[in-house]
């Protein structure tokens, strides 16, 4: 038995590795050998784009948002603004009705049908070559649309994702969760670098209007499927550093466990509906797909795993004293939650990690029994 839960506690700590550690150092390492650049030449005119906007309850900041993206750094003759009105019962629509602009479309829904249906309608009225995903919150850099655009020059290059930017936050778990974004945008960037980015910044990000595919209706993670369907059809889909999307609000807790929760959520209802994404003949960005999105998924079995067969050998000095340092680290993690303005390393980085990780547990259990199937909600201030 001792052989066994060395096994287990050995090949639970290598999984771990792997997932939060090794991939991001395989991919980054493949995008420095083999790196694959955008190619960029001046073309003679630049696309029409329609920037697409899915909101709910947005009045009191749709007006400002909308002024923010007419106002980019792009020919106004070229700009045309789409807002889907998902259900809002509030002044958005009067909002939007009072801006007045012809580049401005509304579509009103009266019955709120979620994201993904909201994209379906509003890519039909979408006139663009280009479409750029945003949403009601953030704010663009001007040159964020244009930025977006010139990768679009090369021809395979299908979507584009932007550089999304938040505040930063005061407490442990929001500064964790700040450095696993950290993390996320060296992934993407190396990731794009060799081909391909597997998902994209919801908040900003672009694609080819042809490649677009209607989605489920209720489709949680659009930002991961559709540029998933842009890699399958051949193209691909790369991280625009300079395109950048401001956020005025810090991570805070109780927001980030509504909004991780329905990102992981997706996560499980992209793995069983999109299966066949695993499969090297049929996408060649499976393996980055488990190592980047799967592997972190599996991440809470693997931790638990590791905390059992430690304590199974803690006879052992040496798998006691591996026991210790594990309930040191569960200690600064619960610390760093209980003590939320503690911002030192020693107690942030742990309590991200085990929030992270328990919003994981969460997600699956939101994905079988909750309310997944809306779609998309609105995370509220």
């Amino acid at each position: 038995m001792t052989d066994y839960w060395q096994i287990m506690f050995w090949l639970a700590v290598t999984a771990l590795g792997g997932a939060f550690l090794g991939y991001p150092a395989v991919i980054y390492l493949f995008g420095r050998r083999w790196p694959k650049p955008v190619t960029m030449t001046t073309p003679a005119n630049l696309p029409q784009v329609t920037i697409l906007l899915v909101v709910h309850n947005e009045e009191n900041s749709i007006e400002a948002r909308l002024r923010n993206l007419l106002a980019a750094d792009y020919p106004s003759e070229t700009l045309q603004v789409v807002v889907v009105s998902d259900g809002s019962v509030d002044r958005t629509v009067e909002r939007v009705r009072a801006l007045a602009d012809p580049r401005v479309i509304l579509l009103e829904r009266p019955i709120r049908q979620g994201k993904a249906a909201g994209l379906n309608q509003g890519l039909a009225l979408a006139a663009g070559e280009v479409v750029v995903f945003a949403d009601a919150r953030q704010t663009f850099d001007s040159q964020a649309v244009a930025r977006l655009v010139r990768n679009f020059r090369d021809p395979r290059v299908g979507a584009v994702s932007g550089n999304y930017t938040m505040n930063p936050s005061a407490s442990n778990v929001g500064g964790g969760v700040d450095a696993y974004w950290r993390l996320e945008k060296f992934i993407r960037r190396a990731e794009s670098l060799y081909d391909s980015s597997v998902g994209v910044t919801g908040a900003i990000y672009a694609i080819r209007r042809r490649l677009f595919r209607e989605l489920p209706n209720d489709t949680i993670l659009d930002d991961v499927v559709i540029p998933m369907q842009v890699a399958l059809a051949g193209y691909r889909v790369v991280f625009e550093p300079e395109a950048l999307a401001f956020d005025p609000r810090a991570v805070e807790p109780g927001r980030e466990f509504v909004r991780k929760r329905r990102t992981l959520a997706g996560n499980f209802q992209m793995l069983f509906r999109y299966w066949r994404w695993c499969l090297p003949w049929h996408n060649r960005l499976w393996w980055q797909l488990i190592g980047h999105k799967y592997s972190r998924l599996a991440a809470p079995l693997f931790l638990a795993a590791a905390l059992g067969a430690n304590a199974a050998l803690c006879a052992r000095p040496f798998y006691a004293w591996l026991l210790g340092a594990q309930g040191l680290f569960y200690l600064l993690a619960a610390s760093g939650i209980l003590f939320r303005r503690l911002r030192i390393p020693v107690f942030t980085l742990p309590a991200g990690f085990v929030f992270l990780n328990a919003m994981t547990v969460a997600a699956f259990w939101h994905y079988l029994f909750g309310q997944w199937r809306q779609g998309w909600q609105k995370v509220e201030s």
